[in-house]
């Protein structure tokens, strides 16, 4: 049940974005964040703030010390395990629609993590929609991405160029396949490393578990378990900690966080051949910066197709880039004849410029 942070109203589920412009600002970008001044409340807001919404449970998304959460019922045992048991949270389903101040707010599937929502705000007629990340290739685990009608789009950009154009995922998995067997005909444990939520699952959904013994770090098998406590299943697979004993999981897949390739921990689990999953592989510099041995293009981000397709099925007139390549992905949609704003220019501000391949971003994806 709601709490009266958090009022919900049954409504109608309403999809009248045909209108013309000039579109009024129904969203705005402040120092705390995406804010909607009709309905008091903000979105991913990167500092504290008394109403908060979330698009998913990464920790570039979801911040501790907010007053009040709303986030999608999936992802409440993954939002507690990440910033404490005790926040104040409160969840609804896909396309329900909650009532804040006469605004009509409603959380639609991303695609990205399990739990991950678009989030749709309509008020006055005017529908916005916020897509946090996303990706439209269905991945066996999280809810596919749904294209949400809308007059504005709000859309990352995390590989918003046309280098990135990823390799269908039942490909990949036949490489990640092919390369665990040859790594247990040579005696050696295959470590794929990936980000904890999310790739992970990825990994453990569409594996071939006939291969061999799957295991998982103690860091991922926490997180599996908030997700299957929040009602997605996911396959066995047998949990790794610190105490592993050397050599122990040879012949098998041991999917870990790709911080253990800089741990110790990492020399328990010899002899072993690295490889990574993330979008970044289709950089070469990338996996050797990170020094694993092989790179596999696995993404939970569109690509640059994907880009494209959101963009075109949500018959927006007007498109926001945020959060990645902004400012090349917004002069291409503007060369298609979108009406597209970089996110910073749009919202007058000096808070938002085009995401470098960081530490922190860089293995999420």
């Amino acid at each position: 049940m709601l709490n009266h942070f958090f009022p919900r109203t049954v409504v109608l589920y309403t999809d009248n974005h045909q209108r013309t412009p000039p579109l009024p600002h129904l969203l705005e970008y402040t120092p705390k964040g995406l804010y909607c001044p009709a309905a008091d409340v903000y979105i991913d807001p990167h500092r504290t703030v008394p109403r908060a919404i979330l698009t998913h449970a990464h920790s570039d998304h979801a911040r501790r010390g907010h007053k009040y959460y709303l986030a999608h019922r999936s992802s409440e045992h993954l939002l507690r395990l990440r910033l404490g048991k005790g926040i104040n949270l409160e969840t609804v389903g896909y396309n329900e629609p909650v009532v804040m101040n006469g605004v009509r707010i409603s959380l639609h599937p991303a695609g990205h993590v399990v739990g991950s929502a678009q989030i749709r705000v309509e008020h006055g007629g005017e529908v916005w929609v916020v897509s946090g990340d996303y990706k439209l290739e269905p991945d066996g685990v999280t809810q596919p991405f749904e294209p949400v009608r809308c007059h504005t789009f709000i859309t990352e950009s995390t590989f918003g160029l046309p280098i990135y154009q990823w390799p269908a995922q039942a490909e990949v998995f036949e490489e990640i396949n092919a390369w665990w067997r040859h790594n247990q005909a040579a005696g050696k444990v295959s470590l794929m490393l990936g980000y904890s939520l999310g790739k992970a699952q990825r990994l453990l959904q569409n594996v071939d578990h006939g291969i061999g013994k799957v295991y998982v770090h103690d860091t991922i098998w926490n997180v599996n378990e908030a997700i299957r406590q929040g009602g997605t299943p996911l396959p066995a697979a047998i949990r790794v900690d610190r105490h592993v004993a050397k050599g122990g999981c040879i012949g098998g897949l041991l999917i870990a966080p790709m911080s253990v390739i800089r741990s110790d921990w990492v020399n328990k689990i010899c002899p072993y051949v690295s490889g990574a999953a993330s979008g970044w592989m289709a950089l070469r510099r990338m996996q050797r910066s990170r020094s694993t041995d092989y790179g596999f293009v696995l993404s939970d981000h569109a690509d640059w197709p994907g880009l494209n397709a959101a963009v075109e099925a949500t018959g927006a007139q007007r498109v926001i880039v945020t959060h990645g390549y902004q400012s090349a992905f917004a002069r291409h949609l503007n060369e298609q004849g979108y009406d597209a704003h970089e996110a910073d220019r749009f919202f007058q501000t000096g808070l938002l410029r085009d995401t470098p391949v960081g530490e922190e971003r860089e293995w999420e994806d």
